[in-house]
């Protein structure tokens, strides 16, 4: 089922998904080669709690073992980690990248948001990965307009990225959002023009190109959360929680606050 928002709602989502936003921000101040993903969560969830909200990927329930809840506050996944990466006592190391990728629930409505870290100097192939990907979530974003369709978003992620010879994840994709972290419908990062479900004013949606640098084929790690490449080849992954409009998106979650820290290096 989807629910429509009212501008009311719509600006309570703003409001958590800019709390995202400066969580991001504040871990982007933070990386740099020997920090853990474990200091990175740390910080993260003093930050969101501090703001009066939750942590919702905290707990979160493990659709392949009820016996395995997320046990962080957010997800951290480096270099051929696709999504989910669990936060780690293993320092960052020059040249890495990691995937940040945070939710939080304030006033009874869910922010996410993701973005795609260099760790100190990063190889020039792999930074074009993340520029790449980091583009073509504005491209999806671009068609996330009143009367067009689910697969228009998934068809402009899927050929910006694979006119650059990379490769979309198809195994995972984005989603609705509002009171709920995950609700309908489902956002793919691949797909056909005039397909799929039909685009309303009111609709609220995250969506989040997760692309590869090799081939598209992933695999789970024995956490039963971290996705790997299945070549160990590096992806990227960028999320925004949008509005759908008469004539544009309204993005509702930013990267401005975590560009304003990065400076010159942001992608």
């Amino acid at each position: 089922m989807i629910f429509l928002k009212t501008d009311d709602e719509i600006e309570l989502l703003r409001q958590s998904n800019l709390l995202v936003a400066k969580t991001l921000a504040e871990i982007a101040k933070m990386i740099k080669p020997g920090v853990t993903t474990k200091e990175l969560d740390k910080i993260a969830e003093e930050y969101i709690r501090d703001n009066g909200a939750i942590p919702t990927f905290k707990g979160f329930p493990n659709p392949y073992n009820a016996k395995a809840p997320f046990p962080a506050s957010i997800c951290t996944s480096v270099n051929d980690q696709v999504v989910h990466g669990i936060p780690n006592d293993v320092p960052l190391k020059e040249g890495d990248i990691v995937s940040v990728d945070c939710g939080a629930l304030l006033n009874g409505y869910c922010g996410d948001s993701a973005y795609t870290f260099c760790v100190g100097d990063v190889d020039a192939e792999v930074l074009n990965l993340l520029k790449t990907t980091k583009e073509a979530l504005y491209k999806g974003i671009n068609e996330a307009v009143h009367g067009k369709r689910v697969g228009d978003i998934g068809f402009a992620v899927q050929a910006y990225c694979e006119s650059r010879s990379y490769s979309v994840v198809r195994e995972f994709v984005g989603h609705g959002i509002g009171r709920q972290m995950h609700e309908d419908p489902y956002v793919p990062n691949y797909g056909k023009k005039g397909n799929g479900i039909l685009l309303r004013k009111g609709m609220c949606i995250a969506i989040e190109p997760m692309i590869a640098q090799g081939a598209r084929q992933i695999y789970m790690d024995d956490d039963q959360w971290s996705v790997r490449t299945r070549d160990h080849k590096c992806a990227a992954h960028f999320e925004h929680t949008v509005a759908i409009g008469l004539e544009k998106a309204d993005i509702l979650s930013s990267f401005e606050y975590i560009e304003e820290v990065l400076g010159d290096k942001a992608i």
